[in-house]
């Protein structure tokens, strides 16, 4: 037995080398596979900046930073550069609402008139998960900002905004339509204060923050003095120059009162944010796995039909594989946890209309190579890229006729849509659109966008027919009715 002892412990150092050199090489092919579409990414979108983490089983497996945080003072991104990440605060909203749930102060199902006084009387009846959802029907606040570009300076005081709102009618009857709104978490922040007796923002903070390790993660916006903080640019397009498609960068001045700051307000890094997410599904900030299940549980409508939102959260795909859940801010910045797959993906950029929510299933590509081809949104796109958008709905019936469940969301097509407006690419714009309302001809948000594109390509008689679809299918929009007013004037 001695004779053969060091025959086998020779043999099994030799697979135990052989095995740690092919693991070795899959994480190395991962880092650097990541890095590399990265940096291409960057170069192809003009991203200055850019915060990247991903998770894996539990352990940050990638937390890299990219290129300039201040091109005024060239400036690089490190791991303590704080980028805002606008509506991914609504995550942390739907989360401390969900930790009142556990403590039986609040009712998913109960209208927010059990809790809160002085609601105009058509607001009574919605109930808390369809304002986390956004079909509750309030009329946005964001309707009441100044027009000539003062922000919310204009309203002077919350209780100056508060009262201009709740004047303003109901866009619809809650439950029968989404419609994305800040003022459903201008709510929820004064919920959260009523039930706590503290500010949403020292809650989130005693029950969030500190719970998963997030140093770095504070409320504020551009007036505000924070230590490594990033300011934000966007792209300003050479109208003399369109054709060669040159750009630059401006500044952009990001403002949100602290009322609302429950809905637009954080500012985090890439590692806080996995911190957090950790955090989130090893049980440290619910007492129970059930509470995390019906968070990512999709709500319906009043007809029964799956709302696009779960409670809190703007994406939930619900595919028969590799279902994801998570959400994006300011269209700079964006995650995704894959339950099944025990992976997340942070990307945080300090470019406005980057869209990263559009290519991080791709980096999700490179730790599991199943994730990008089971989207298909992921898969249209690349086909349309590839082939030309003049070939958009001949590509989207080819695939359909493939496969009759393939259904790209009307979200993820929406955004494609808005982000090929803002590089004044309005020709594929109008494709995109064109394609959505073949694909959602219910959806008068589908109209809505298709409107907004034809009336920005001068197609004045095209975007009446499509505003008056919209209005037609949701009589209850006062903004589509105004602008269909103003263009039959």
């Amino acid at each position: 037995m001695r004779y053969f002892q060091p025959v086998k412990n020779q043999l099994l150092k030799i697979f135990l080398f052989c095995f740690s050199t092919c693991i070795g090489t899959s994480v190395f092919a991962q880092v650097t596979g990541t890095d590399f579409f990265i940096k291409n990414k960057m170069q192809e979108l003009s991203i200055p900046g850019m915060q990247v983490a991903v998770v894996q089983h539990g352990k940050i497996v990638f937390n890299q930073s990219f290129g300039i945080a201040n091109l005024q003072d060239s400036i690089p991104v490190t791991s303590k550069s704080i980028f805002p990440i606008n509506s991914c605060t609504k995550v942390f909203t739907g989360v401390a609402i969900m930790q009142l749930v556990e403590e039986g102060k609040i009712d998913l199902s109960a209208p927010i008139s059990h809790y809160l006084d002085s609601l105009p009387e058509s607001w009574q009846p919605i109930t808390i998960r369809q304002l986390l959802t956004h079909i509750s029907g309030l009329p946005d606040i964001i309707s009441i900002m100044d027009p000539f570009g003062g922000g919310f300076g204009i309203l002077g005081t919350e209780a100056n905004a508060w009262e201009k709102i709740k004047a303003r009618p109901m866009d619809f009857v809650p439950g029968t339509q989404f419609s994305y709104n800040q003022t459903n978490y201008l709510l929820l922040g004064k919920l959260i204060e009523k039930l706590t007796g503290k500010t949403f923002t020292q809650v989130y903070k005693e029950k969030q923050f500190q719970l998963a390790g997030m140093p770095s993660t504070v409320f504020g916006d551009s007036r505000d003095i924070i230590p490594n903080a990033v300011p934000s640019y966007r792209l300003k397009q050479n109208a003399k120059r369109l054709a060669a498609r040159e750009t630059k960068h401006i500044n952009t001045f990001v403002e949100f009162p602290s009322f609302l700051r429950a809905g637009s307000g954080l500012n985090s890094t890439a590692e806080d944010m996995a911190n957090w997410i950790i955090a989130l599904q090893q049980g440290k900030l619910f007492k129970n796995k059930s509470t995390l299940n019906t968070m990512w549980t999709a709500s319906t409508f009043n007809n029964g039909s799956p709302t696009p939102w779960v409670l809190g959260w703007g994406f939930n795909k619900f595919r028969s594989r590799h279902r994801a859940v998570g959400m994006s801010g300011g269209e700079r910045s964006a995650f995704l946890i894959y339950p099944d797959d025990d992976l997340a993906i942070i990307v945080l950029t300090n470019l406005a209309g980057s869209a990263p929510q559009n290519f991080i299933e791709e980096i999700a590509g490179y730790y599991n190579p199943e994730i990008p081809v089971s989207d298909p949104f992921i898969m249209l796109r690349t086909q349309i890229t590839k082939e030309g958008f003049e070939h958009t709905a001949e590509i989207y019936k080819k695939l359909k006729k493939k496969d009759p469940d393939f259904n790209p969301s009307e979200n993820s097509l929406n955004n494609w849509g808005y982000q090929l407006m803002g590089e004044e690419q309005l020709k594929n714009a109008l494709e995109i659109f064109k394609l959505n309302i073949l694909i959602n001809s219910k959806s008068w948000n589908a109209y809505d966008s298709y409107g907004e594109v034809l009336l920005k390509d001068g197609q004045k008689e095209e975007a009446i027919s499509a505003y008056k679809k919209s209005v037609e299918l949701n009589p209850n929009s006062e903004s589509g009715k105004k602008v269909l007013a103003e263009l039959q004037k």
